[in-house]
């Protein structure tokens, strides 16, 4: 049966969207469902603050009636203008293992962005900053973190290789043992001399009242610290709102530690931890029922693992031991809380040199790669 491909427009198409994964895989103990309402939001034009600024569409792709496969294409006019390209995006792109379906739906995504005069095609990449980055290539074995990440079955870059898409940049995750890491002795020293000489402080928020005071704050310092980054482009004030207030569920207030600069307590650095909490949403199979949320509320405080996503340092205080400062807050962090047994560095871009430099110093070593890819064409 030939494949047929169809821009999503009703409800009903929506949901067929959204449940396509959950069928796709159905009895992989790796993958981590999304909730459904976070799930249905991209598609929300009327909802997401992505459309403020920019476009997306998204489009199924059937055979003799059943879906096979999904993609959204994105034209994210922010990113475009800040570098200087004319690239549209891919993301939720998941098919079943065959070329024809593959093959159909970026023959659809291709033509989507050729109509507006786009020349490449770069993906995975969603339309928030905590969207997971590319295709995993190795590290198939271990459960994807949360929904901060893709998880894909192996056959995902042998269809999209045998496209013609090349690598971009690939995205590495790093396990830290707890048992065993330790930050050298010399990186506490540095770190004092660092705090005295810059006139820099560590805040710990104690509330969720204080993650919404802050949140802004660091908003800023995220649009301030990775402006060399492959992935940036600069945050409005509601998309900065809308992650403050899609992280709530899985915050734990004094699991983030913000480093802040002079009277103004102008915030400088960040790290970011979250308690992983994939196994209670496996659990809840993308719905939040209420016996859910209590399972998701106890995760929170009984979960062993700790995903430390989003970590930056002020270009101004980056090779000035501001990196230093991170490291050791995060080793504080983990070990003050008396709960995680294991940490994951989530998703460090290979472009972040200085972050890779450093965490080879330590020894740590990463376990998952992913790789987001590039198709281009003439205009």
């Amino acid at each position: 049966m030939s494949v047929q491909v169809e821009p999503v427009r009703t409800h009903g198409q929506r949901r067929d969207f959204v449940a396509f994964p959950f069928r796709l895989y159905r009895g992989c103990p790796q993958w981590v469902p999304p909730l459904w309402a976070d799930a249905l939001l991209p598609l929300r034009k009327d909802k997401h603050p992505f459309y403020e600024h920019s476009d997306a569409d998204f489009f199924l792709a059937r055979r003799d009636g059943e879906v096979v496969g999904r993609i959204a294409v994105l034209e994210n006019t922010r990113f475009n203008a800040y570098h200087g390209t004319r690239q549209a995006a891919f993301y939720f792109f998941d098919f079943v293992d065959d070329p024809a379906v593959s093959a159909a739906l970026v023959e659809a995504a291709v033509a989507w962005a050729r109509r507006r005069g786009l020349t490449a095609l770069v993906g995975p990449k969603g339309f928030a900053a905590f969207d997971g980055y590319g295709v995993l290539v190795e590290g198939f074995e271990h459960r994807q973190m949360m929904t901060m990440m893709n998880y894909n079955y192996p056959y995902y870059a042998r269809h999209l290789e045998a496209l013609g898409f090349v690598k971009e940049v690939d995205f590495f995750s790093y396990p830290v043992d707890v048992a065993t890491f330790r930050v050298p002795e010399r990186f506490w020293r540095v770190a004092e001399k660092v705090r005295r000489r810059y006139d820099l402080r560590v805040v710990t928020l104690r509330s969720r009242k204080d993650v919404r005071y802050w949140a802004p704050k660091v908003g800023q310092a995220y649009n301030e610290t990775f402006i060399h980054n492959w992935e940036y482009y600069p945050l409005t004030e509601r998309e900065i709102a809308f992650l403050a207030q899609n992280l709530q569920m899985v915050v734990r207030p004094e699991l983030m530690k913000l480093i802040v600069h002079g009277a103004e307590a102008r915030v400088v650095g960040f790290l970011l931890g979250f308690p992983d909490v994939s196994e209670a949403l496996q659990r809840a199979r993308g719905r939040l029922w209420p016996w859910n949320l209590v399972r998701l509320w106890r995760a929170l405080y009984r979960t062993d693992t700790i995903s430390l996503n989003g970590a930056g340092v002020h270009p101004r205080f980056q090779g000035r031991g501001g990196n230093v400062l991170l490291y050791t807050e995060m080793e504080r962090t983990i070990r003050t809380s008396g709960q995680f047994r294991r940490a994951e560095l989530t998703q460090v871009a290979e472009t972040a040199t200085q972050m890779q430099q450093d965490l080879a110093r330590l020894g740590v070593r990463p376990y998952k790669r992913h790789r987001v890819y590039r198709l281009t064409w003439n205009a």
